[in-house]
């Protein structure tokens, strides 16, 4: 097997064997059902409750979100752009950031994953799905792990049945091109317990190109995906996020901050640079964990913050604080679509680090489009928000945005401008029964319109959520009054 160069080399195209039992394809033939969402959540879409479609008029959204909160309420939306932070350093996503540097991907993957039009059980596009969203067992040795992604890298694995030939060998020359670049690090001995295939191939891809957005170009064409998915960061560098808490503390890493785990100690990195992440001030070599086996439910079980968290921003790898440029897409969207929606979710690890980019506060509260700005409350609070009310995450949003990340003073006297709490959200949609407290009187006051929703499980106030459905019908209810 090859082990070095580009996956389209000659000696590489000699180890890409092509299965007899394997359908090949035409670019565009993969059977979808493109109105449906995933499998998991079945909700029939209709013009009638489509929300992009409200009285015959068009609504395009930006969705800020990241993680699987926002995941569940996908197919809420039509028209979207989804803005996704690229700062997660959890699960498989910090092996490959501690092995081969980069941005992390793993909730871009996993709303590429969700985003994938639904389609008959075994059909082709089923298969692809089955592919790039499995991943590698957690509770197995490193052998066992090894010889399962050795079958799938090799092509033998059953995960390739039914996946047409032109995919499989695309996918498979970007799985073969990942692993030569772990043995080019062979020394920084990689770990594939708990790994996920859909991380390797984005991983890979986004290598090669030296983009992170041809990665996302190529995932969603092979799995016939129109996701608009936006990486609020364009670089080819690991991306750092810390906080600062009221007591003068300070927590690096958003899996810190969100959902610690035991790890194994830290390697150290002596090399100044890696192939696919070169120094630019925002990976520079630092410690790095290895694979912290983050699993779903942990985020559940952990203790509060030693304090409450005052502010959230960028660090390179020596902890000096930077100041990264959002995705220019990002900024264009917000100047052109109707809706934005703060999304259900982490507030400071999935939102926020959209938020705390220069440029963004002035493009939300000058947009010219944007109608309606949207805050769906989360149900329950999690690590990060321990105490909060409505109040708190509104006030927290308004705070990130009026700190000096603007791109140039306002005002008379070069005083920089603060704006209202309408300028960033208008509106806030919570859950009956949730189990963060809503003064309504307050938020109204702040110029604030207050929706309650029933969400997927009213009856119970431990863990009600939104879902699809309850997004819509509050989304629904919104467009009209704007119209």
């Amino acid at each position: 097997m090859s082990t070095s160069g580009s996956p389209w080399t000659k000696g590489h195209l000699e180890t890409l064997s092509i299965q007899p039992d394997s359908p090949g394809s035409s670019v565009f033939d993969l059977p979808t059902q493109p109105l449906q969402p995933h499998p998991d959540r079945p909700i029939n879409f209709t013009a009638a409750n489509d929300v992009s479609n409200i009285d015959g008029k068009d609504f395009s959204f930006v969705v800020i979100s990241g993680g699987t909160g926002g995941n569940a309420i996908c197919s809420a939306f039509g028209n979207a752009s989804y803005v996704l932070p690229v700062s997660d350093d959890g699960g498989s996503s910090s092996e490959i950031i501690r092995v081969l540097g980069g941005p992390s991907i793993g909730d871009i993957r996993s709303r590429l994953i969700r985003l994938i039009p639904s389609a008959p059980p075994n059909s082709p596009l089923d298969a692809i799905r089955n592919l790039l969203s499995y991943r590698l067992p957690a509770h197995c040795t490193e052998r066992e792990a090894r010889d399962q992604w050795r079958d799938i890298v090799e092509g033998r694995s059953a995960l390739w049945a039914g996946i047409p030939n032109d995919r499989k060998e695309t996918i498979r020359g970007f799985l073969v091109y990942f692993e030569s670049e772990l043995l080019k690090r062979a020394h920084k001995n990689f770990s594939f317990v708990n790994g996920s295939i859909g991380n390797y191939f984005l991983a890979a891809a986004q290598g090669f190109f030296r983009s992170l957005p041809s990665a996302i170009f190529l995932f969603s064409s092979i799995t016939s995906s129109q996701a608009n998915i936006l990486p609020v960061i364009i670089t080819n560098h690991t991306v750092t996020i810390a906080v600062e808490l009221e007591n003068g503390g300070q927590i690096v890493g958003q899996c810190e901050i969100s959902h610690p785990v035991q790890s194994a100690p830290p390697s150290i990195s002596v090399s100044l640079s890696e192939p696919w992440s070169p120094t630019d001030g925002m990976d520079e070599p630092r410690s790095r964990k290895q694979n912290v086996m983050f699993e779903a439910n942990d985020k559940d079980h952990n203790e509060p913050l030693p304090a409450k968290i005052t502010r959230l921003y960028y660090i390179n790898a020596y902890g000096h604080e930077v100041h990264p440029s959002p995705n220019p897409d990002y900024i264009a969207s917000l100047s052109r679509s109707k809706v934005l929606v703060y999304s259900c979710g982490s507030l400071w690890t999935s939102i926020m680090p959209c938020l705390a980019l220069r440029c963004v506060s002035t493009a939300i509260a000058r947009s010219r489009s944007l109608r309606i700005k949207v805050l769906l409350l989360n149900g329950t609070n999690d690590r990060e928000t321990s105490g909060y009310t409505a109040v708190d995450y509104i006030l927290s949003i308004v705070r990130t945005l009026n700190s000096n990340h603007q791109s140039k003073p306002y005002g008379l006297g070069g005083v920089n401008t603060t704006y209202p709490v309408s300028a960033f959200v208008t509106d806030l949609v919570y859950l009956k029964g949730s189990a963060v407290p809503v003064d309504v009187a307050k938020i109204t006051t702040m110029g604030v319109r207050c929706t309650e929703v029933e969400g997927q499980d009213p009856s119970n106030t431990t863990s009600v959520k939104f879902d699809a459905a309850s997004v819509q019908r509050a989304l629904g209810q919104l467009l009209v009054l704007d119209v």
